[in-house]
């Protein structure tokens, strides 16, 4: 491929958004860029402070426990409060966490922040989510949800880098550094992004339409949602696990934590190295499909971690798993717009964030317990069971809802007959300009980030997932 037939792809890849698209997709690679806290916490617990290694595990499943909590308040807050606050409020509440580590040195503090951090950083999922889906064309959701989860990914590889260079200045330093980055990408979404919550609609006579009110459990209730909630549930189980048990697998063969480390870089490195790519090579394609090929992706590479020797090999797993996570992220974020009604995004956004969370906090427990009871092979067996489960039911039971209706059917949204108001997912409409930033009125979602999960920190520490989040999700 010629250099200007590669100009031309990365063009395709990132024209055609709202501007005010990237004025949010630059406040995520300025969060992410300075995200020093939870890949350094558990090396700072152990060696900066000298607790032990169990403390340490046990303090970022707490983060995980936090954003249990914090998914579904920061879904109800950006439909009942609006996406801009919502998102200034916890931005600036996890920096306070951040700047709170830099000072607070009992472990009943420490075990505190964190736990609030959790609640902070994934309450504001939601509301970043449910604004990409507000302000983008539907058509090109799934392209808005990568190029955020890419953004991501090389914030978070700049901190990584940055991180281990600067950390002669001392781990304190760097947690102040992550909370001025927080506040700067609050400051951000607070100067330069407008308020996109879809306006109450109007009936012929131009009075407001009463909206049916979606509660967490008339979301719960949505049959084709909540089978997309639990089969990501299940992807993420599968993808949190080489978090923990891959560099417990690689130690019981001899392999030294350096080893590990260049290992798992491989993933970020895929990521910022090919996520435009893989973008553009799935575009257009279904959903359905999209979500069973990154299960079966994740079934794989985990799976074949059992038969892994040597670095090369466990590289070449990380690969294949990376690949699914690169479809499957911003694909399942796109899905979660589709399905949700335009008044309750948030809420839908917050009930798919809480399966991440759970995901990770629940996943690394089991990953240790497994490692350390039947063994590796057992996980990683588990593991591709798992996938290929969640292949099997993304075929089965989401080909309807997931349907794409290029041609030509009607407005009942997928799901309508558990949620009747509920429309289909609108394409973007007349934009008025607001301090230089196209303003969306009533466009859609979803994601991710995203979850938080976790990276190894240097040097071989376990480290929960917790400190990737897609998208993000």
């Amino acid at each position: 491929m010629s250099i200007d037939s590669l100009r031309r792809s990365a063009t395709a890849t990132v024209s055609g958004l709202p501007q005010g698209f990237w004025w949010l997709w630059l406040s995520t690679l300025v969060n992410r860029t300075g995200a020093f806290v939870l890949t350094f916490l558990s090396l700072y617990l152990t060696v900066e402070l000298g607790h032990s290694a169990w403390f340490a595990g046990l303090v970022v499943a707490l983060h995980g426990l936090g954003g249990i909590a914090g998914s579904p308040l920061g879904g109800t807050l950006t439909d009942r409060w609006g996406r801009r606050p919502t998102m200034v409020t916890m931005h600036l509440a996890a920096a306070a966490c951040a700047a709170a580590l830099a000072v607070v040195t009992s472990a009943w503090a420490i075990a505190t922040v964190v736990l609030l951090m959790g609640v902070a950083m994934q309450a504001v999922r939601p509301s970043i989510n449910a604004t990409i889906a507000d302000m983008v064309p539907a058509h090109d959701v799934r392209r808005a949800y990568a190029l955020n989860y890419w953004a991501l990914n090389l914030g978070f590889a700049i901190a990584s880098i940055g991180g281990g260079a600067a950390i002669f200045l001392g781990y304190r330093t760097l947690f102040v550094v992550d909370a001025v980055a927080t506040t700067l990408c609050a400051l951000i979404v607070f100067l330069r992004l407008p308020e996109t919550r879809p306006e109450a609609k109007l009936d012929t006579r131009g009075e407001p339409v009463v909206e049916d009110k979606v509660s967490m459990l008339t979301v719960l209730r949505d049959a084709p949602f909540r089978t997309l909630v639990l089969l990501n549930l299940f992807v993420c189980l599968v993808f949190t696990a080489p978090w923990i048990g891959l560099p417990l697998t690689m130690a019981d063969q001899g392999l030294s934590p350096s080893a590990y480390g260049a290992v798992i870089a491989v993933n970020g490195i895929v990521i910022v190295g090919f996520q435009l790519l893989v973008n553009k090579l799935t575009d257009k394609r279904s959903p359905v499909v999209l979500l069973s090929l990154s299960s079966l992706l994740f079934a794989v590479g985990t799976g074949a971690t059992a038969l892994a020797g040597s670095p090369v090999a466990f590289a070449a797993t990380v690969v294949v798993w990376t690949i699914g996570e690169m479809i499957h992220v911003p694909t399942n974020a796109a899905a979660t717009a589709r399905l949700a009604p335009e008044h309750a995004r948030g809420r839908y956004q917050g009930v798919m964030g809480m399966s991440w969370a759970v995901a990770g906090f629940v996943a690394p427990i089991g990953a240790g317990a497994i490692v350390g009871g039947p063994g590796p092979n057992v996980l990683w067996a588990v593991t591709f069971a798992i996938g290929c489960l969640a292949a099997v039911g993304y075929s089965l039971r989401l080909r309807k809802a997931l349907a794409d209706d290029t041609a030509g059917g009607g407005d009942e949204r997928v799901g309508a007959s558990e949620i009747p108001e509920a429309s289909e997912i609108p394409e973007a409409a007349g934009i008025p300009e607001t301090v230089g930033i196209p303003e969306a009125a009533g466009i859609p979602e979803a994601a991710a980030e995203t979850p938080e999960t976790a990276v190894a920190a240097p040097g071989g520490t376990d480290a929960p997932a917790a400190g990737k989040s897609a998208v993000s999700a």
